[in-house]
């Protein structure tokens, strides 16, 4: 389906840098949009919701007057997230035009966003959890798919994306180890509106993780990714260097306990996580200059798709 107007302004190509845990900030988002693409941050990467409130205050300012992409927060919708009112009374304040919902699909937050004209769209890793967002009013759905960084669902794209487009029309973006523009085209060639890369923007010099989170990244082969239930009480994606690192056994790691918000920054600190296109990842680029060859690789590919067939 075409691009929602309210995303269409400055976007040189289908493409969002998701919401990174302890990882996405101001200059990560701010130089993403610039480069024509959505950059996006989680509400929870800021302590406070006065924390938050400045960044986007920031991130307004330092693109007032520029050509650039639509920018969106991410809220966690969960019984443990204490800050979810307070974050919301924000988002809606500051107008922001895209928000992503994950852990929960929740009818007053949507008819919030919705409220001032904001988009909202809900991770999903199921039809189940797409038809109940569905249910809740979202705009779009975020088929978060097998090989997905950080909190991931297990099943293909190519089984995922189908059965969702048998019953929704609207904006479908596609996760799940994706690190180039022909990635991308791909994605767009399933059936998906937009591609949503989260490690690959993880690897730039903007991004707020450690230099040695950024350089395990790119060291790293598929191989290398563990998605398992047991650093942060739901199945994700992580970096077996990572868990040895902290003196974990990646093949008997102990049984962790449900999740809970207030704990979550802990645990994302010291064990990291990646998507399985960790392999297709080789270098620490600015943001400006990733968002730039993956708009060309994406117009390479979609002009020119592979012959021979």
């Amino acid at each position: 389906m075409p691009v929602p107007p309210a995303l269409s302004r400055g976007l040189k190509a289908p493409i969002i840098a998701a919401p990174m845990f302890l990882a996405s900030g101001p200059d990560l988002v701010v130089e993403t949009c610039r480069s024509g693409l959505i950059g996006t941050f989680p509400a929870l990467n800021q302590r406070t919701t006065e924390g938050y409130e400045a960044w986007l205050v920031e991130i307004a300012g330092r693109l007032h007057g520029q050509e650039h992409a639509p920018f969106g927060v991410n809220l966690i919708v969960h019984r443990t997230n204490a800050r979810l009112e307070a974050d919301l009374k924000i988002t809606v304040q500051h107008k922001v035009p895209l928000v992503i919902t994950s852990l929960g699909a929740v009818r007053e937050v949507v008819d919030a966003v919705h409220a001032y004209g904001g988009l909202v769209f809900h991770d999903i890793i199921s039809r189940r959890h797409a038809e109940k967002a569905l249910e809740a009013g979202v705009d779009g759905l975020i088929a978060v798919c097998a090989g997905a960084g950080g909190h991931a669902g297990a099943l293909s794209p190519f089984a995922l994306i189908p059965e969702i487009r048998a019953f929704f029309q609207g904006p479908v973006i596609l996760s799940g180890a994706m690190s180039t523009g022909a990635h991308v085209a791909a994605a767009r060639m399933l059936g998906a509106d937009f591609a949503y890369l989260g490690t690959r923007f993880l690897a730039t010099r903007e991004a707020l993780a450690a230099q040695g989170h950024k350089d395990m990244i790119v060291a790293a082969e598929a191989k290398d990714i563990l998605y398992t239930p047991a650093i942060s009480g739901v199945n994700a994606n992580f970096l077996v260097p990572s868990i040895e690192r902290n003196g974990l056994d990646p093949h008997n790691l102990p049984a962790h306990a449900k999740l809970d918000m207030a704990s979550e920054a802990k645990v994302w600190r010291d064990v990291w996580s990646a998507g399985q296109g960790v392999g297709s990842i080789h270098d620490v680029p600015s943001a400006a200059e990733l968002g730039a060859r993956l708009i060309a690789e994406y117009a390479a590919a979609w002009a020119h798709p592979p012959s021979g067939i």
